[in-house]
């Protein structure tokens, strides 16, 4: 039962997706059928420079629903059940998580906080308990088998099993989804661990979509100043009331 880093894998994402996007804002504004135009975007007559430009100046104006039409599916892995209810949270997304009522928990891998690993005294105690725990899930799994349960045993041990036991789960997001779920999950004030695994989430799709995820992340990266409000802030900001004066200034 050993303690486990995250793992972030981009398992796809919709095809040619700048084009998509130019092509779903373009039928906004267009006179014309956008499948006419689609050619002329795959075979480069409309430079992917051009389609960046546009998106970007339409996407500034809150126009972004045509963001939308592109998704991406990660496969995350060595997350925490504590990870995934927060995740879950975010509604406008697919998930397929790894099942606690059929997959065996015997060996179960962990998730340790960094500030539990830190002291040494508490990493012990932490160790100790999840090997507990794993004794206690085998002895009522083999008792609820030897009960008669059979392979319906699992579903009743795993109730002894705690929010840091690791997990793998697929998602798949559309575009303005992750923009939404970056702002709010690559935050300092987002817990520690879905920080990391969106800050990595984030790192796979700039690689494929530059030009919409460049500027992704925290809302004060984008704004240029914390909307969390003074009791909340981290600093790296200024209030928005500082912003405006600085910029007045």
């Amino acid at each position: 039962m050993p303690a486990v880093e995250p793992r972030v894998e981009l398992l796809t994402h919709t095809p040619e997706p700048l084009s998509l996007i130019y092509a779903a804002f373009r039928q906004c504004y267009h006179a014309g059928f956008v499948a006419d135009m689609w050619p002329r975007l795959l075979n480069g007559e409309i430079s992917r420079e051009k389609q960046a430009e546009f998106v970007a100046s339409v996407l500034e104006s809150g126009h972004v629903s045509p963001a939308e039409h592109v998704s991406f599916t990660f496969a995350l892995s060595g997350v925490s059940r504590a990870l995934t209810h927060q995740l879950v949270r975010h509604r406008i997304a697919s998930y397929s998580q790894q099942s606690q009522r059929y997959v065996d928990a015997s060996a179960m891998n962990y998730v340790m906080p960094p500030a539990i690993a830190a002291l040494p005294e508490a990493r012990e105690r932490f160790e100790r308990f999840m090997n507990e725990v794993g004794e206690a899930y085998r002895d009522l799994r083999d008792l609820l088998e030897a009960a008669g349960r059979g392979r319906s045993a699992k579903e009743d041990a795993r109730f002894v099993l705690p929010q840091a036991a690791a997990s793998n789960i697929v998602v798949t997001m559309n575009c303005r989804a992750l923009l939404n779920f970056f702002e709010h999950r690559c935050c300092t004030r987002a817990q520690w661990e879905i920080r990391a695994v969106a800050n990595l989430m984030l790192e796979r799709c700039r690689e494929v979509l530059p030009e919409i995820f460049r500027h992704a992340g925290a809302r004060c990266e984008r704004l240029g100043f914390c909307p969390e409000g003074e009791k909340f802030t981290c600093g790296r900001y200024p209030l928005p009331e500082k912003a405006q004066r600085a910029q007045e200034r």
